[in-house]
This record gives C-alpha cells, structure tokens and sequence, in this order.
C-alpha cells in the first residue's frame, strides 16, 4: 500500500485532487481517509457551545482514532471511518466502511500535526493557494454545500481560520516532500501528483 497524505489551506484544492486520482486509478485501487471525518463528537456539548469550537485547531480532531484507522488499512485490516455532520457540528450514528487498497489517501488541513501519522505516510503533498483564492473558495462552497451566508464565511476566515492557518497549516508545508501551486486552472495539480506516484502502485 502506497500511502498519500494531501493537505493544504481551507479550499487549496485538496479534495478536488482526491478526486481526479480516484478518477484516475479507480475506486478500486484508491481508498480515501478524510480528516474531516475525525472530528470529535462533543456530544455533550449544546449545538449553540459545539457550533462556537474552534474546528481549525488540532484539539478538534481526533487523532488518535485517526491513527488507529491509518494503521489498520497499513495493516491490511478494513475499518468502520465515522461520518460528521456539518450542520449539528457532531459526528452521526452512521460509519463507512473502508477497506485496504493499492494506494491510500489521507486528506485534510492538519495531518501533518500528529508525528504518528506523519511517519505512515509515504508521500507528504502541500496544496498552496494564495489566500484572496481560497477565500473566494470557501464562500463559494460553504454556501452550496452548508448554506452559510457570505458574511459568516468571511467573518469565520479572519476570526479562525487564517490564524490558525499561519500558526498550523503553513507552518507544515515545511515538511511535505512536494508543494503544488494551485492559484488557477493553469497549473495542473493532478498531474504533479502522478508524476510522484511509484507506477507500481
């Protein structure tokens, strides 16, 4: 098993490249671990305190399940990923099952924060984006897919999200083996990637 970990800044253009690799090699050779998944529950928290976290710092995130899983698949053992909610900022009673493949790809905006993870991971890939970009993104997105207004977004992205993205997320493409400009449809991410992917996976 080939193992891929792809991060980046909110809307870098992370799980767009997911996606044109899953394309690419098919469903059946690419299994996929997203971070947002690992969010903790927080269930005893009310949606009002839940939905005021802090869900771009590492003590969002449960990384030693996240570990756990990333082990398993190593291991050639199938897990059960949690499913999250955006919208009640908890995870729900449903799982996915998620079995060992030729290559496997762990994405999200802090997994290069747990050395644990960091040392399963065979190829370490930065999506860089300048920040009027991802904004622009992540408007675009939160309105489509959770129905936030563009206000709340731009007021979430100076509040939380571009501190912790100077404190945490930058600070990790320093460990990363390649870094993937993605500020225009000029530059073919995907493409990048392949070329990095042993062709025996």
């Amino acid at each position: 098993m080939f193992t891929i970990g792809i991060t980046g800044g909110t809307a870098s253009g992370k799980t767009t490249l997911v996606e044109k690799a899953v394309a690419h090699y098919g469903s059946e050779r690419v299994a996929v671990l997203s971070q947002d998944a690992y969010y903790k529950s927080n269930d005893k928290l009310s949606f009002k305190k839940r939905s005021k976290l802090n869900f771009d710092h590492p003590n969002a995130f449960d990384f030693d399940l996240l570990y756990a899983h990333l082990l398993s698949l190593k291991k050639g053992i199938s897990i059960h990923a949690p499913m999250y909610s955006f919208t009640k900022h908890q995870r729900t009673s449903k799982t996915q099952l998620i079995s060992p493949k030729k290559i496997l790809i762990v994405e999200g905006i802090l997994i290069l924060q747990d050395k644990r993870i960091v040392d399963l991971l065979d190829l370490k890939v930065f999506m860089e984006a300048p920040e009027k970009v991802r904004l622009a993104r992540r408007i675009h997105r939160d309105h489509l897919e959770r129905g936030r207004t563009e206000a709340d977004v731009k007021n979430r992205f100076q509040k939380t999200l571009k501190p912790m993205h100077i404190l945490y997320i930058e600070p990790s493409k320093a460990i990363a083996d390649i870094v993937i400009q993605n500020d225009s449809n000029k530059n073919d991410a995907f493409h990048v990637l392949l070329n990095s992917i042993p062709s025996s996976s």
